[in-house]
């Protein structure tokens, strides 16, 4: 399958989620990574008018279990998370943020990804790890 099917599979597996509610979007894929983008607007922000840092969880972990299940057989099997964890080191008010997962540790049982979250300028905004498990499907 190429990269733009499946791109259109994933984007269309997210529809009706709490990703398409807050504006999350698939920009690329590869073997071991993913890339996707978000609004920071009225959906994203928190009182202060900053993105909350919930949003960037969300974007991380969202990137993160759609890598890692596509390291997985989903037919029988299926990730889910464990730990997460986000550093916020920079604040935004306006724009988007783009989120890439890359593979730290693809395991049978565990993967850890890192996601690393950056401005339009390409400056960093977050950065966390995603702990999943994988397990069998009931």
């Amino acid at each position: 399958m190429d990269k733009e099917k499946i791109l259109q599979k994933i984007q269309e597996s997210i529809q009706d989620t709490m990703n398409s509610a807050i504006g999350i979007e698939i920009t690329d894929v590869g073997d071991d990574f993913i890339c996707g983008k978000m609004p920071v607007d009225k959906r994203t922000v928190q009182r202060f008018g900053i993105l909350h840092g919930g949003a960037s969880v969300t974007l991380a972990e969202s990137l993160g279990s759609i890598i890692g299940s596509m390291q997985i057989d989903v037919i029988t099997e299926m990730v889910v998370g464990v730990e997460i964890n986000a550093n916020h080191l920079k604040s935004i008010k306006t724009g988007w943020v783009y989120g890439k997962a890359s593979p730290i540790r693809i395991g049978k049982k565990i993967q850890v990804w890192e996601i690393k979250i950056t401005n339009e300028k390409s400056k960093l905004v977050c950065i966390s790890r995603l702990t999943l498990a994988v397990v069998e499907k009931r």
